[in-house]
């Protein structure tokens, strides 16, 4: 194989005749002590599918795991109290019971690496192996619907309020797992329509 073949850029990762309606979407977000990969915990993982168009909220799934780590100042954020729920599931349980949902589809989330690094790095804890599903980052789609103009100063960092108040999805369950999963889900929609709107799209192009 030539090296030029080895670092072709454009291979496409998926059956040109794969539409993007009829691929299996995992949306999926997750609620956590903190942000440090190593030392914090998920508090709740929230996924749900997205196929054919439709946002599938009774194929969803959203596990609240078992607490030994706990932060006051991000329990103000997403509200869930140590001694919220009574009987939660392991860490290794709640886990498995995601990866069973998850398959093979590919996973969307916004900023996915915090998400896909989170549940990657407890899965290390269990002695399991990382995901080696394929992801697209809502954030980074965004990025591609904006007009590239000096008259128009794109942010670096779009976060998943500024998708919402762009897009006009009601904020009622932000900060919910579940929740910030469906405004990610819905966000995604109308990135694919206004890309389409663009030209039309391929689900290998979403990659690219």
């Amino acid at each position: 194989m030539g090296l030029f073949n080895f670092w072709k850029k454009e291979e496409n990762l998926f059956d040109e005749n794969i539409t993007i309606e009829e691929t299996r979407f995992v949306v999926l977000d997750t609620e956590t002590t903190g942000f440090d990969y190593e030392n914090d915990r998920i508090l709740c993982i929230g996924a749900l599918v997205l196929q054919n168009g439709i946002i599938s909220v009774q194929d969803s799934l959203e596990i609240y795991l078992q607490q030994d780590h706990y932060d006051k100042s991000t329990a103000q954020i997403h509200g869930i109290l140590r001694d919220f729920i009574l009987k939660r599931p392991t860490e290794l349980e709640a886990l498995q019971q995601f990866l069973t949902f998850l398959g093979d589809s590919i996973i969307i989330a916004h900023h996915t690496i915090f998400d896909v690094t989170m549940i990657n790095k407890a899965l290390e804890r269990n002695g399991l192996p990382e995901l080696t599903n394929k992801t697209l980052d809502t954030a980074y789609l965004y990025k591609k619907t904006l007009i590239k103009s000096h008259l128009f100063e794109r942010k670096d960092h779009y976060t998943l309020d500024d998708l919402a108040d762009k897009f006009d999805i009601s904020k009622k369950d932000r900060h919910t797992a579940l929740g910030d999963a469906y405004i990610t889900a819905i966000a995604f929609l109308k990135i694919v329509k206004k890309l389409r709107e663009k030209k039309a799209i391929s689900l290998n192009q979403l990659f690219k």
